[in-house]
């Protein structure tokens, strides 16, 4: 059985997960360096946002300059609609 492929909100939502973890992680790691689990958490956060950032990229556009092609002609979140045309961001 085919799996159903996320809405770009879904994989958006995703994105705003694992970007939050990071966040945290990074500010906890500011004051805590030493904490192996906190880096190890920090790490495995990191890996999965850059996973879902790469996979938002190639469904629906990139969402940081890290994700865009740069052999592109243009830059294509250009095509896509502003948030105050209904675009998701």
């Amino acid at each position: 059985m085919a799996q159903k492929q996320p809405t770009r909100k879904q994989m958006l939502d995703w994105v705003n997960m694992v970007s939050f973890a990071v966040t945290e992680a990074n500010l906890y790691l500011d004051t805590h360096p030493t904490d192996p689990a906190a880096l190890s958490y920090f790490q495995e956060y990191s890996r999965l946002r850059n996973q879902a950032l790469n996979d938002f990229a190639s469904m629906y556009g990139p969402l940081t300059v890290d994700t865009a092609r740069a052999n592109q002609q243009m830059w294509e979140w250009v095509n896509e609609p502003w948030p105050w045309e209904g675009g998701v961001c």
